[in-house]
């Protein structure tokens, strides 16, 4: 399956098309000119326009630290 431009994974897609659809049903105006009444098509069409903005927030630094440590601690009991 091919990725979508801009996204690094097509799960990723769907979480932010799901999302900005949510807000359309919570009564948030849509950023385009379009002719689809559902949400979802609208979400996917804003995001083809480019006018949907995402990020991928940073774990905590600790959070990742514990992660590193403990995968190392099961490395050594193997």
């Amino acid at each position: 399956m091919k990725l979508i431009e801009g996204f690094d994974s097509n799960y990723r897609y769907i979480l932010v098309a799901a999302r900005r659809a949510r807000q359309l049903q919570a009564g948030a105006p849509p950023v385009i000119e379009t002719i689809s009444r559902k949400p979802c098509r609208i979400a996917q069409d804003e995001i083809k326009a480019g006018k949907v903005k995402w990020i991928v927030p940073e774990l905590p630094k600790l959070a990742t630290e514990a992660a590193g440590e403990s995968a190392g601690k099961f490395a050594e009991d193997a």
